[in-house]
């Protein structure tokens, strides 16, 4: 993921209100959401790297990260960060005690933002930071800077967000915030060590370029009732989309 929005214990009906994009190369394979064969998953799934990047199940777990943009990407021998929400999702450690154990070996991934839920609550975590942040009710974002940076599309995204949660939730334009394609102003780019001319076409909310941009938009809600409906809109490539997922059921009692 490149963006995350969400609101937690901030609308009457739905406790938990996850918006967000994932930017990556078209030419990385990748299947649409779904339950995975053999775990009780439901996500997209990188068929590269075996993991995947947003996801949630039957027992009330979710998960997303998005990785921390830094000069040179990825290094070479690093595991791919998508494991995390893999691993999370596949297994029964309460996310506060996942947190815990990642710790010790963070650094064998490049740098990530980690942001997990279970019946429990929130958490969010950092190999940049390092420090396991339980999350206060509120509104928040994540994309490839700090928790929370005010990053242009990130902040202006927010707000919108906001607005829409006085009154019914309504999920087409919950999407309709992810697929923003205005960029920010030269003077309001963050300064992470890719050429301007790179920084500007990232900094709308939904990306495109002849490469790389948005894959996925989903709207992930969680009701009162532990009740999840997830939507998916897939692209493909920059001229075309791809199919619409959306799945909706009950969590498991705990």
């Amino acid at each position: 993921m490149c963006l995350i929005l969400f609101a937690y214990q901030q609308h009457a009906d739905y406790p938990l209100i996850v918006i967000a994009n994932r930017d990556e190369f078209y030419a990385r394979p990748s299947r649409d959401a779904h339950w995975w064969d053999g775990a009780d998953v439901f996500a997209g799934r990188d068929l590269e790297a075996g993991g995947t990047w947003l996801g949630t199940n039957r027992r009330g777990r979710f998960a997303a990260v998005t990785n921390v943009r830094e000069a040179g990407g990825m290094k070479p021998g690093k595991r791919s960060r998508g494991d995390l929400t893999r691993d999370f999702l596949e297994g029964q450690d309460p996310a506060e005690d996942y947190l815990q154990q990642l710790d010790a070996h963070d650094q064998e991934y490049s740098g990530f933002n980690l942001l997990l839920g279970d019946p429990q609550g929130l958490w969010f975590y950092s190999n940049r930071d390092q420090n396991i942040k339980p999350i206060e009710p509120g509104i928040y974002g994540i994309s490839n800077g700090r928790f929370d940076e005010p990053w242009p599309k990130l902040s202006s995204g927010k707000l919108e967000l906001e607005a829409m949660l006085s009154g019914d939730i309504d999920p087409p334009q919950l999407m309709e915030i992810l697929t923003d394609h205005r960029a920010a102003h030269d003077h309001e780019l963050p300064s992470t060590g890719v050429p301007l001319d790179i920084e500007r076409m990232l900094s709308s909310r939904f990306i495109r370029s002849p490469e790389y941009g948005t894959r996925a938009c989903t709207v992930l809600l969680m009701d009162k009732d532990q009740r999840v409906s997830f939507w998916e809109q897939n692209f493909t490539d920059a001229e075309h989309d791809g199919c619409l997922v959306h799945e909706t059921f009950s969590v498991y009692d705990n």
